[in-house]
């Protein structure tokens, strides 16, 4: 054979992994030929932050065709049936799953599924007629594998609650059986609406798979005007019959190293690195609304998104670092998580951030404006915390992490990533987990995530993975596409080497050899 150039040989490592389905072979290679357009214009200044680390683009491609993450409008598509996919409105319950199983193909985002399947509950509930529970147990089992064998991403959210209902009750009795990693399961929660008792099957649930993620479901719905978003992803919360166009994040602790001391930070650097924020969004988000053609498709024809109700995700990382740097270099003793001075200015550093986006207008943002996110990372980083977690090895007992972070909160309105990691002896006190999941949210938390040490399905950042499939990844491979992210992080954050903690990493959509 004659002799490849670097590019080549990189196609070819893809095609020949033999960790890799055809399927994944097949998005690697789109999103190596996607590397090889040009970057769009950008100033000097961005490029070179982005070269620096300090600003990041998420690995979302250099011509961007499609969004982020889509959230389409599923009960409108369930009501009034498809031109483009040629289906009549659902007249029963098997229409409805049948309609959705289809249509979930035709839905994209930065990894290829659907990261959004639906307020689940209210969209099957007007077709469940005069269906026995194990009847709807039976249908809801078979549609929960079908989902984790043809779309096996844990990026993906159903989301149910904060009502009592058969169909969210036997969700997560379903998902708990399963203990499959996809589709990831969100459970909104609202102390007016939800009993008790549904919460602590919730919690249980937890216990035994590290599922469902829970949101508070009245901060989530004050934050965009009502019922009409939804939880996809790592927890990110985004606008019903929209989404997020671009997710763009800034290295909080890369921003720390360039400013003097703590006033410097926050009225001098962070302003600067936030409009090179703004202008890569405004860069990326133009490209897809203007030259991507994706909003004449028919989800937009069909009114199941409303390309206005697009936004770029603002997303933080490293506030642990950035504080603890700051503090070192004023010759202030205290750190993140352990000092309250620390904490006190961890929260400025949020308020201040959530008073930029606000003020500051973009060009394809909902109501004109980004929305603010605390991101979890992604598995090639290093020696930096995700959003404003507790540096890792150094976290607290639960409650006092709860509230040396749950000030935090308020700010973020496209999710904040928070994982609490519980002892196994939580099994045998499921009630200790009700109530720290209850007290987390009544402090504040937005949403309320928990692992347990002893299960093999763990949460990392906001997608599920097995830690058995993780051991086995570099020998046999995968058919779950979150797998190789759990095992690239392990490798280059030790991450399973550690006493049970918070543990994050998001997407990325890169290729890297074993």
């Amino acid at each position: 054979m004659k002799s490849l150039s670097e590019l080549q040989q990189r196609f070819l490592d893809i095609a020949t992994d033999v960790r890799l389905s055809p399927k994944q072979k097949s998005n690697f290679l789109a999103l190596e030929a996607e590397a090889c357009i040009p970057y769009m214009s950008i100033s000097p200044s961005l490029g070179q932050a982005m070269d620096e680390g300090i600003i990041c683009d998420m690995f979302e491609g250099h011509a961007p065709f499609k969004p982020r993450y889509v959230l389409p409008d599923y009960a409108k598509f369930l009501s009034q049936g498809s031109e483009y996919l040629e289906l009549l409105p659902a007249d029963d319950f098997d229409d409805a799953l049948n309609m959705l199983t289809i249509i979930y193909h035709h839905v994209p985002s930065v990894t290829n599924i659907p990261v959004y399947l639906g307020q689940l509950d209210d969209v099957l509930l007007p077709y469940i007629g005069d269906l026995t529970e194990n009847q709807i147990y039976k249908k809801l089992k078979h549609f929960w594998i079908m989902l984790d064998r043809t779309l096996p991403d844990a990026f993906m959210h159903v989301n149910v609650g904060p009502t009592d209902n058969i169909i969210c009750r036997t969700i997560l009795k379903v998902d708990a059986e399963l203990k499959q990693i996809a589709p990831n399961l969100t459970f909104m929660y609202d102390e007016s609406v939800t009993p008790d008792d549904l919460l602590r099957q919730a919690t249980q649930n937890i216990c035994e798979c590290s599922k469902p993620h829970i949101a508070n479901y009245p901060v989530h719905s004050k934050a965009y005007s009502g019922s009409r978003f939804g939880i996809v992803s790592c927890y990110n919360s985004l606008p019903l019959a929209g989404g997020s166009n671009t997710l763009v994040r800034m290295n909080l602790k890369e921003v720390a190293e360039r400013a003097s001391d703590c006033s410097d930070f926050l009225n001098s650097v962070l302003p600067l690195y936030h409009q090179l924020m703004v202008e890569l969004m405004d860069a990326r988000s133009t490209h897809l609304h203007e030259k991507s053609n994706f909003f004449q498709g028919f989800l937009t024809q069909e009114g199941l998104i409303e390309e206005s109700r697009f936004a770029p995700m603002y997303g933080i990382y490293g506030m642990a670092e950035a504080v603890n740097l700051l503090f070192e270099k004023e010759g202030q003793t205290g750190q993140y998580g352990k000092d309250e001075r620390a904490n006190a200015f961890a929260h400025d550093v949020s308020a201040t951030l959530a008073k930029l986006v606000e003020s500051t207008p973009v060009k394809y943002g909902l109501d004109g404006k980004a929305l603010l996110h605390a991101q979890g990372g992604i598995s090639l980083d290093l020696g930096v915390t995700p959003g404003v977690r507790l540096p890792y090895g150094t976290e607290p007992d639960p409650v006092t992490y709860v509230q040396a972070t749950a000030e935090h909160h308020q700010y973020y309105r496209a999710g904040i990533s928070d994982i609490l990691t519980i002892d196994e002896t939580v099994k045998s006190n499921p009630e200790a987990m009700f109530n720290l999941c209850k007290g987390a949210l009544n402090a504040g938390y937005r949403e309320f995530t928990a692992n347990v040490a002893s299960n093999d399905l763990i949460r990392v950042t906001g997608y599920m993975v097995k830690l058995s499939d993780i051991a086995k990844y570099d020998a046999e491979g995968s058919r779950t596409n979150t797998t190789f992210l759990g095992a690239e992080a392990a490798k280059n954050t030790g991450i399973l080497d550690r006493s049970p903690r918070v543990v994050s990493h998001e997407m990325t959509p890169t290729y890297t050899q074993a």
